[in-house]
């Protein structure tokens, strides 16, 4: 961990004696957790849990639409969707613990997809993405759950899709920090071409680790699956938070300008 030094004199009997008083750095980092469509917040406590443990302020929540708001899923749209996401990392990022330059954002399918937005509107040096899901950008303010009628997504995910053509692309295009991308090997829902087109967008990261967990599908029915992804991410929050306390990195990507 980071620590802070002061410089102090001490007083002795014939003037002073030249010392340094170090002290722990008094704030960690910040992790945001952001569950998919038709999930929860508790699909995350448990990784939530142990982030903790490595030295970090974690918050996880319940997107508008979900567990107590279930009644709202049928009307709720993205832009509903987006805003509880930002308020959740306003409310993080305020914490008294936590260092407003190290906060990480993990989301998983549509969380994923929420997730790479937020990196265009808020500082984010670490953004961890299970299997984002993409959208096509027209019917922002439609209720989320009438897309899969409006469009073809089926479609739509399996091509290849250039970053300036989609929202949530363009957005890991601009971004800066460290990435973690995880496949689900047997996704029907996210298929392997949409984890290519963001793979293809983020060509400015500062590093990007990709894995494919072997034998699972889209929600990780299996306890090996679920295993297997905590593993990955707080295997990859270690080694982003040791390198930043080893003093690794400058400042936090912020959003780029427009």
């Amino acid at each position: 961990m980071t620590a802070n030094r002061q410089e102090i004199q001490i007083p002795v009997e014939r003037g002073y004696l030249d010392g340094t008083v170090v002290t722990p750095a008094t704030t960690i980092p910040g992790v945001l957790f952001v569950h998919g469509w038709g999930g929860d917040q508790a699909q995350y406590m448990e990784r939530a849990r142990q982030a903790a443990a490595l030295g970090c302020v974690c918050l996880t929540f319940d997107l508008t639409g979900h567990a107590r708001t279930k009644q709202e899923q049928d009307t709720v749209t993205r832009e509903t969707n987006l805003g509880d996401v930002l308020a959740a990392y306003d409310t993080l990022v305020v914490h008294p613990l936590v260092d407003e330059t190290s906060i990480a954002v993990i989301g998983s399918s549509y969380g994923g997809y929420l997730a790479s937005i937020v990196t265009s509107m808020r500082p984010v040096r670490w953004l961890g993405l299970r299997v984002p899901a993409l959208y096509l950008d027209d019917g922002w303010n439609i209720p989320k759950r009438a897309l899969h009628k409006e469009h073809d997504l089926v479609a739509y995910r399996r091509r290849i899709v250039p970053a300036n053509e989609n929202r949530a692309l363009r957005a890991s295009a601009d971004f800066g920090g460290d990435v973690l991308l995880v496949e689900s090997e047997h996704d029907e829902i996210v298929p392997h071409t949409v984890l290519a087109s963001y793979l293809q967008a983020f060509w400015r990261a500062h590093s990007l680790t990709y894995r494919v967990i072997d034998g699972a599908d889209h929600g990780l029915s299996d306890e090996g699956s679920q295993r297997a992804y905590t593993a990955l991410v707080i295997n990859w929050l270690a080694e982003m938070i040791g390198g930043r306390r080893a003093g690794s990195r400058g400042e936090m990507p912020g959003p780029i300008a427009r």
